[in-house]
């Protein structure tokens, strides 16, 4: 591994359990057990860091849905499959990430708002036409305004002024909004699919 990508790995450790805000250069320096003078040969600033940590994890997860799709027989099976990812990438986000991003890395959060509209948005339209096509998926549903839904739906699940942290565990938001989403844009074929599936996992 490259001195970028472990510094930028120390870094996600760290902003992932205390948030952003919180940690500084210092701290990561200190976690990894090297000198911040070493760290600002590679970044020169927190912000920086924070922007190439976002831009990797975007190509993570477009590298891990279009990895998703393609090994998925249907629809159905992508979804429950994203349902999974999500729980494992939700379940260690804290929520405060989400606000300091917005708050105090306004770059970073450009980046992530644009891979939103293009990439997240896009995959989803193309999935929902898929599933019309297999006959999972409502055909009455408008995919433009449905993929839009979905991708501020998880948005507004991070919103601590809607989902106090202290009251609602993130996940579970999340979960709870997904399949609600799921199941309301399915046909009866997929709706039941979407149970077996479902039962399948649970087990």
């Amino acid at each position: 591994m490259s001195q970028t990508d472990r510094i930028i790995e120390g870094g996600e450790e760290l902003f992932l359990t205390a948030g952003i805000k919180s940690v500084t250069m210092d701290d990561i320096a200190k976690h990894l057990g090297m000198s911040k003078k070493t760290i600002y040969q590679f970044f020169k600033d927190k912000n920086e860091l924070v922007i190439a940590l976002v831009k990797k994890k975007l190509q993570q997860d477009e590298d891990q849905m279009c990895a998703m799709m393609l090994k998925s027989d249907n629809v159905i099976e992508e979804m429950i499959n994203m349902m999974k990812v999500s729980q494992e990438i939700f379940s260690r986000i804290n929520p405060i990430v989400i606000h300091d991003l917005q708050k105090y890395h306004p770059d970073a959060w450009k980046h992530f708002q644009t891979f939103k509209a293009n990439v997240i948005v896009h995959t989803l339209e193309e999935l929902l036409i898929k599933g019309i096509k297999q006959g999972h998926i409502r055909p009455d549903i408008d995919v433009k305004i449905i993929a839009r839904m979905r991708v501020n739906q998880v948005e507004m699940g991070f919103n601590p002024n809607i989902f106090p942290i202290a009251e609602f565990s993130t996940w579970k938001v999340q979960y709870q909004l997904l399949e609600h989403f799921n199941f309301g844009i399915c046909t009866l074929k997929g709706y039941k699919l979407l149970n077996e599936y479902k039962n399948i996992s649970d087990e």
